[in-house]
């Protein structure tokens, strides 16, 4: 048997109606903890309000910090500075990937002290984090990064034009609370691009160089319950058996890509993301279809009993429900579903997002340097990276 490692988050609280649950598990975090939040500020009558009353009524009131966009090193480290100043020892990440992964990263440097660019890979200085993280707790409103479930947190560094992560064992939640009757606040748009985003986090960790047993007994589940759910997660009026599968399918997608890794999609998604406005899960999504055609044309030229291809072939056979289809077809089937999934979901290309042909080459050569690359299942060429890229605008 391969060697492995696996790393998981000490408690998982799911279901609809578990919110409720939030005041007894923050009471755990700390004698004062600091929300985190992308989904609006207090007063909107949300879940952010819903929460405070939760707080409020166990006793606790905590400080709410608005996260705008993807955290950046700036915010991080602004966050940072404002837990410090108002005596923060826990956290709590309310909202989509960007709200958790500024909680895990803030959670992580009260421990261990200095700031966003002393821990992150590739661009920082690359420190460990030799404390465990402030306890904190995650809470998605949507169902596609993940974040809630990983060990890292993604940050962007606009001076640099790239986005790399603070990657930790001692980054992992405490606490995740997922709740899908949290989704109906987010719009439709951002729902499926949420989707998107998880669906390739399945795809890619299952495919990873880095996958092991247990990653892909995760990763498959979140397959079935993703092909079952895709195209209707996002609709209104809302689907709550569709939005379930898809909030266990995302949290599944994290506990995977956590120990496996990921792949191109999410290479390039890492390089665009630092320099064009285009939101996550729509950058992986649109490019999704495109890794995977590459991925298995140069599979097959490999061999065409290459254990990768065959793993290709099983995403196939589940997102088109076809069980049976030989290992051949099965494998076109990757490309198939995943274009018409991609499509059910109305994600537009990278085009809408100021993506252009005189921007592919730079793009490539950012996406090179990513950490997700390295977990292709097959090394692509730059000319053929910068045919996936070309396609997916």
């Amino acid at each position: 048997m391969a060697h492995f490692d696996f790393h998981c988050v000490e408690r998982i609280v799911f279901g609809a109606g578990r919110f409720e649950k939030a005041p007894e598990l923050a009471a755990g975090l700390g004698r004062r903890a600091m929300v985190v939040t992308n989904i609006g500020p207090p007063g909107g009558g949300g879940p952010v309000d819903q929460l405070m009353d939760h707080l409020r009524q166990a006793g606790l009131a905590w400080p709410v910090v608005l996260q705008d966009g993807e955290p950046t090193v700036e915010q991080v480290d602004s966050a940072v500075a404002t837990a410090r100043k108002e005596g923060c020892d826990g956290l709590i990440g309310l909202g989509g990937g960007s709200a958790i992964d500024t909680a895990k990263a803030v959670a992580g440097l009260l421990t261990n002290g200095g700031g966003a660019l002393d821990y992150m890979e590739v661009i920082g200085a690359g420190r460990q984090l030799a404390q465990p993280a402030a306890p904190w707790m995650a809470i998605p409103t949507t169902a596609g990064t993940g974040a809630e479930a990983t060990r890292n947190a993604v940050i962007g560094y606009p001076l640099r034009r790239f986005k790399a992560s603070i990657r930790s064992v001692n980054l992992l939640a405490r606490v995740v609370l997922v709740d899908p009757v949290l989704q109906a606040g987010a719009p439709a748009e951002v729902l499926a691009r949420a989707n998107a985003d998880a669906l390739c986090q399945l795809v890619e960790s299952y495919t990873s160089r880095g996958a092991g047993p247990i990653t892909d007994a995760l990763a498959l589940e979140g397959l079935r319950r993703a092909a079952a759910a895709l195209g209707r997660a996002h609709t209104q009026p809302p689907d709550l058996a569709a939005r379930s599968d898809m909030a266990l399918a995302a949290l599944l997608s994290g506990l995977a890509l956590s120990s496996a890794g990921l792949g191109a999609a999410h290479g390039f998604a890492a390089a665009i993301g630092a320099n064009f406005p285009a939101p996550h899960g729509a950058v992986c999504g649109a490019l999704l279809p495109h890794v995977a055609a590459a991925n298995v044309a140069a599979l097959r030229r490999a061999d065409a009993g290459h254990p990768y291809l065959l793993r290709y072939a099983q995403v196939g056979r589940i997102l088109s429900g076809q069980p049976d289809l030989p290992d051949d077809q099965a494998a076109d089937q990757a490309i198939a579903a995943t274009t018409r999934f991609i499509a059910s979901l109305a994600i537009p290309p990278l085009r809408q997002f100021g993506l252009g042909a005189r921007h592919v080459d730079e793009l490539v050569t950012l996406a090179q340097r990513t950490s997700s690359m390295k977990y292709n299942p097959v090394e692509l060429p730059s000319q053929v990276l910068a045919g996936v890229l070309s396609s997916a605008i």
